[in-house]
């Protein structure tokens, strides 16, 4: 978790999480946010100053988190195949035990709330373009990928393919085995990358 940020505080991004999840970005008001944990309004500015600052740590933790688990992936000695599967067994893994974060992957609705938001998402967006991107280009290097798939392209159709797997999973309430399922669905998206 973010260091700088209180135990207190990763509750109610917790709670805010589960209310985005629930009732969206409209459904994540202070009044719901304060009774969904069980305090006042004003307790909660004790905390944070607005509503903004609550989906900016949320997105920064999930941020944190990413960097952390996937770097230490893209490192290893793996070839660039396996770094990719374990990125994306890593994501699976996370968001299983954290639906609340889902939000960030399927964030259309927040990027009408804030510049600030919006600054949170593209970092993300960013990051995780640019780790998958290295991991094709490691892998054309060494003959797992086909080398004429534009490196770019093969990143839209994986990140598409994750948030596919994704929504598919909120929308079933979370019911289905995302890891399973997911860990599935890119292993052939991989396979269809072969060399």
């Amino acid at each position: 978790m973010t260091d700088s940020a209180s135990k207190r505080q990763h509750e109610i991004i917790a709670s805010a999480g589960k209310l985005l999840m629930e009732k969206g970005i409209k459904g994540l008001t202070t009044k719901n946010l304060a009774q969904e944990m069980g305090f006042s309004e004003s307790a909660l500015y004790r905390h944070f100053t607005n509503k903004e600052d609550i989906v900016v740590l949320l997105l920064q933790h999930l941020a944190a988190s990413m960097k952390t688990r996937l770097d230490a992936i893209a490192q290893s000695e793996a070839t660039a195949s396996h770094k990719l599967t374990a990125v994306f067994n890593s994501q699976f893994q996370f968001f299983a035990q954290h639906p609340h974060f889902v939000v960030a992957v399927l964030s259309e609705g927040l990027f009408d709330e804030s510049e600030k938001i919006n600054q949170a998402i593209l970092q993300l967006i960013q990051y995780k373009t640019e780790l998958i991107a290295n991991l094709f280009e490691e892998g054309k290097q060494q003959k797992e990928f086909n080398i004429e798939l534009a490196t770019l392209d093969m990143v839209h159709i994986t990140v598409g393919c994750f948030r596919m797997m994704m929504l598919k999973w909120k929308f079933s309430q979370f019911q289905i085995d995302l890891i399973q399922q997911g860990n599935a669905i890119m292993a052939t998206n991989f396979n269809l990358m072969k060399a």
